[in-house]
């Protein structure tokens, strides 16, 4: 396809879901419009040329969509009086005039960190995994013991882990986790039963994780992660390259190439860092300052080790499986270039109203 005949299929997109916005559908449904994903599918069969100006054009179009708001009334045509907000729970006492009327208060928006998590949790819900809740406070037995950290391993250190004063009911110090891999063995505890009915468990496990870093451009004390589980019978690395790849051309929207580097974790064997090709330059540009060398490092994972599967309860000879843990602040950074991790924190309205 030329790039005259996707620049006009694409303008007669963006027509024809505007004007489904101005008919009163709402920017989530509209996003999900058959026809948007189509035309992303199709950036990977355009020539090397293009297909950076054609995937520009269409992630401006979906970003237009989801910030799309009704357009307010002209003030031309209404009196100052309509376009201001009067407080009625501003105190005021008898007798006193009535407060200056405040401006027309603006619509709020979605923090871009719920954003990200709403978008992955949909995905993968589309993929047949089940969403469940992580902790804020948990025991080193989930935190380590459970993942193949036994006391004394010296990965533990890795972690820089927050302690509590207080203990669990074996006296030791309760943690922050460091990880939402803490949640592994409790879902793979509760789906024991499921899994022998011969059903997979399929779970994603969104939440906080806590640790003592410096922090800085890239790193925080505090940050988000999307732990993932899967397991049944005969599952291989193969599956957990297929599931992470169909998330990230699905959150990205478009086509992209994964590769997976050896890494080590003691809860995972095999254990990998698994990267993208960067959706900006397309690994096209080596002077692109998102990417290195055309390949952005989004997440740790693996398949996981028998000893985790054993300490479930869950015998390692008939089940496999795979978990990752992806940085939700990470990817959000990625997909909206976003160059300082403390902006997610920091309060500010300048940094939000982008969202």
């Amino acid at each position: 396809m030329s790039n005259d005949n996707f620049k006009q299929k694409v303008d007669q997109l963006a027509k024809d879901l505007t004007a489904r916005l101005k008919d009163g559908d709402s920017p989530s449904q509209v996003l999900k419009d058959p026809r948007l994903k189509q035309a992303f599918s199709e950036l990977g069969a355009l020539a090397g040329s293009i297909r950076q100006q054609a995937g520009q054009a269409l992630n401006q179009l979906r970003q237009t969509i989801a910030d799309y708001r009704p357009d307010a009334q002209d003030s031309s045509d209404s009196d100052q009086a309509d376009d201001l907000f009067f407080d009625p729970t501003a105190p005021i006492d008898i007798g006193q005039s009535l407060p200056a009327a405040l401006p027309s208060p603006e619509l709020g928006s979605i923090h871009p960190i719920s954003q990200a998590m709403a978008e992955a949790a949909d995905i993968f819900s589309r993929m047949g995994f089940e969403v469940l809740e992580s902790r804020q406070i948990d025991s080193e037995y989930y935190m380590f013991d459970s993942l193949n950290f036994p006391a004394g391993h010296p990965a533990r250190d890795e972690f820089d882990t927050f302690h509590l004063t207080n203990n669990d009911s074996s006296g030791r110090p309760l943690v922050a986790p460091a990880h939402t891999s803490s949640m592994q063995n409790r879902v793979l505890k509760a789906k024991k039963q499921q899994l022998e009915n011969g059903r997979a468990v399929a779970v994603i496990v969104p939440g906080r994780a806590f640790r003592n870093e410096d922090v800085d451009t890239t790193h925080d004390h505090m940050f988000y992660q999307l732990e993932g589980i899967y397991v049944d019978q005969k599952v291989s690395v193969a599956n957990l390259v297929a599931t992470l790849k169909e998330f990230m051309q699905d959150y990205y929207g478009q086509t992209l190439e994964v590769k997976i580097q050896p890494f080590y974790f003691p809860f995972t064997e095999p254990s990998f860092e698994l990267a993208i090709s960067c959706p900006f330059c397309h690994q096209k540009n080596p002077d692109c300052r998102i990417c290195s060398q055309g390949w952005i490092e989004v997440l740790g994972c693996g398949s996981i080790h028998p000893n985790v599967l054993s300490a479930a309860g869950i015998d390692p000879q008939k089940y496999s499986g795979f978990a990752w843990g992806m940085g939700l602040m990470r990817l959000a950074m990625v997909k909206h270039n976003i160059e300082d991790i403390r902006h997610f924190v920091s309060g500010r309205v300048e940094f939000l109203r982008q969202f």
